[in-house]
């Protein structure tokens, strides 16, 4: 019988945990995604540059509190976010936060195989793509990036981080680089550039901005986490790599907007004449995510239907390949679900881990948490005050204390 090197059904043990370098690059390359630079071309338009700053500063705080304290319960308790699911929720409980996490990583999957594969057609190939055509090489394109992202997902954490290793030391220097070469060759200061529009954005909704960006894929921290040697370890890891890399694609995001007028750094890389350095940043900078998206998918499905883990990353994977250009030309709408949806969920987690009395072991199904999670993401999606994120993790929360409040009452 084959070992589960990945222990989806139990605590990864202590001998099987990894070294803060490899975690530490596995949590920077899982940060290290394209779609973050569409959200800091969005501040740049919307702020001046100290405005962005302290979105940035706030924003990546208020995120990475979140995701440090799914970290440290991640390698505290060497669980899956699944398994601590199943902790919180009970065990058919637990199918919701599973199947939310799964489906909503599938669908992180298929936009960043779009982000890559739309980008080489249009820029590389010089073909035309749109919501309505998408020429076979993009089709072909969509289909080897699947293939090859979801190979690393199918043989686990191992290949994650081998990819990490590779992946994170090429986006930061040469997107750096690129984004130096772009400041120099523009015209005006940082300051001066970031001035010129409208300005329109509040503080308040540039934070929101940048907890929004991750929060969803976030939340899935605690399956990474936990092959940390320690949960200091996760915790900081956790919190060092969703400053430094979600800061970073920021920047990249906003000077390509100040400086070029594009989307993102490949865009400027393909204008300064970097033309194999904007592949190679572009192909990285979505493959470390995408195959940590679709882990993840893989172990939220096994957990509902009961098959291996690597099973369930095949279908997923496959699913997401299919659905990769619909899915990129409608992800303003998907991202509103997915930052709606997930934050409950992971604020429930923290405070069971934390709080939680109630003997697990004979509960099938938690009402109150996913009576939590559901009012949360409804919330999150109908009230238009505030960070739609903290406003979702705020109304569960109150659900949650709720019932400890009745439970220990009436025990």
């Amino acid at each position: 019988m084959s070992t589960d090197a990945d222990y989806t059904l139990q605590p990864v043990p202590k001998d099987k945990r990894k070294g803060l370098l490899s975690m530490f690059m596995i949590m920077l390359g899982f940060t290290f995604f394209s779609a973050s630079m569409w959200t800091g071309q969005k501040l740049a338009e919307g702020m001046d540059l100290n405005g962005f700053l302290w979105a940035l500063l706030l924003g990546g705080l208020i995120l990475s509190a979140y995701t440090g304290a799914l970290g440290y319960i991640g390698a505290n308790s060497g669980m899956t976010l699944d398994m601590l699911s199943r902790r919180s929720f009970g065990q058919k409980g637990s199918w919701l936060p599973s199947a939310m996490i799964a489906f909503t990583q599938i669908g992180w999957f298929g936009v960043g195989i779009a982000m890559f594969a739309i980008p080489v057609v249009t820029q590389i190939l010089h073909l035309e793509a749109t919501p309505d055509s998408m020429p076979w090489e993009g089709y072909a394109i969509v289909g080897l990036a699947g293939l090859l992202m979801t190979a690393t997902a199918y043989f686990g954490i191992k290949s994650l981080a081998i990819i990490s290793y590779i992946a994170v030391p090429s986006v930061a220097i040469l997107g750096t680089v690129a984004m130096v070469m772009a400041v120099q060759q523009g015209e005006g200061s940082l300051a001066s550039r970031f001035a010129i529009g409208t300005k329109d954005m509040t503080l308040f909704s540039g934070i929101g901005l940048v907890i929004g960006s991750f929060v969803s894929g976030g939340t899935s921290t605690p399956n990474f986490t936990r092959f940390a040697g320690s949960k200091w370890a996760g915790l900081w890891v956790t919190v060092v790599a969703f400053l430094l890399g979600n800061s970073l694609m920021f920047f990249f995001g906003a000077i390509s907007s100040i400086y070029v007028g594009g989307n993102d750094i490949f865009e400027v890389m393909i204008n300064l004449g970097l033309f194999y350095a904007a592949l190679i940043v572009l192909g990285l900078n979505i493959w470390t995510t995408n195959d940590n998206a679709i882990y993840t998918s893989g172990l939220g499905l096994s957990n509902i239907f009961g098959l291996p883990k690597r099973i369930m990353v095949l279908v997923a994977g496959g699913i997401g390949t299919l659905l990769a250009v619909w899915l990129y030309w409608n992800f303003c709408d998907w991202l509103n679900i997915l930052n709606c949806t997930l934050p409950p969920l992971g604020a429930i987690l923290i405070l069971d881990y934390f709080l939680g009395k109630r003997e697990r072991k004979t509960v099938q199904v938690n009402w109150c948490c996913v009576i939590g999670v559901i009012a949360g993401a409804i919330i999150a999606n109908i009230v238009s005050w505030g960070i739609a994120s903290i406003n979702g993790m705020a109304v569960a929360a109150l659900c949650y204390l709720a019932d400890q409040l009745i439970f220990n009452k009436t025990k």
